[in-house]
């Protein structure tokens, strides 16, 4: 069995043998914990050697994701949304970057138009802490700003690790530009926060929770995304998702908080 284990590449089975071995037979568990070892010491050299010899545009994993949606608030319409996600992990860096479009146009209108970029190094001080930079575009004239961009500098600390939880937390300051669309022009030192949790539920159910916020005197942001993944085929998987966007002090005429409500394909890789 643990052969069997061993040449599938699964860690969690492989410790799981390895945990009931040792509890039925502690004589022979310790002869299959020490095999188990080695296999796990021979994997991590392997990988090391694979990450030092990668190039640039090697190792990166990522997620597309297509679908629609249904926004309450400052628009109520239905449309199109596109995200891509994508992460390097290297042996002291980890780059993040991450993209998304809504859009919706109805009668020869645009009713909705929002519009995403941003980037993320980490540089990992251990296998838990890492110093993180992220750089951010948004625009979104219906919440009341043609173009914002966000820096940032900060700590990141990993407090869940394990294979069906993650938790990663991040605190600093930032520094945000932003253009409202009644002219208005505000540029200002904030502190940022975020949170990002993964729960894998069951082998084909995962549930998602990523917040962030801007704290600022003008205009403080605070953003959440609730999803539910189901694998389907594959790589493929339908997502539901709801996110709540908070804007402190929007320009005259709009509404504080937008909802928008997902329904999407995801395809992993």
């Amino acid at each position: 069995m643990l052969d069997a284990a061993i040449a599938s590449g699964n860690e969690n089975e492989v410790s799981t043998i390895v945990k009931y071995a040792r509890a039925a037979d502690p004589a022979s568990g310790d002869a299959v914990l020490r095999i188990a070892d080695e296999w796990r010491e021979v994997r991590a050299k392997d990988r090391q050697t694979r990450i030092v010899r990668a190039g640039w545009t090697d190792l990166w994993v990522g997620r597309a994701e297509v679908g629609g949606f249904i926004t309450t608030g400052n628009s109520n319409t239905a449309g199109a949304t596109g995200v891509l996600d994508l992460t390097r992990e290297g042996l002291e860096w980890r780059h993040k970057l991450r993209g998304r479009i809504d859009y919706q146009r109805s009668l020869g209108i645009t009713t909705r138009e929002h519009y995403l970029a941003a980037y993320e190094p980490n540089w990992k001080l251990d296998s838990r802490r890492y110093v993180y930079g992220a750089l951010q575009y948004e625009s979104d004239r219906f919440l009341g700003y043609s173009d914002r961009y966000s820096a940032s500098a900060g700590a990141g600390y990993s407090a869940i690790q394990s294979p069906k939880v993650t938790l990663n937390l991040e605190l600093g300051p930032a520094f945000r530009h932003t253009e409202f669309t009644d002219a208005t022009v505000e540029s200002s030192i904030a502190a940022r926060g975020s949170v990002d949790f993964d729960w894998k539920l069951t082998p084909g159910l995962t549930l998602r929770q990523d917040a962030s916020a801007y704290l600022q005197q003008f205009n403080s942001t605070v953003s959440s995304t609730t999803a539910m993944a189901a694998k389907l085929l594959g790589p493929l998987s339908a997502q539901v998702s709801y996110t709540v966007q908070y804007e402190s002090m929007p320009p005259e005429g709009r509404v504080s908080t937008d909802t928008i409500s997902r329904a999407s394909l995801v395809y992993t890789f």
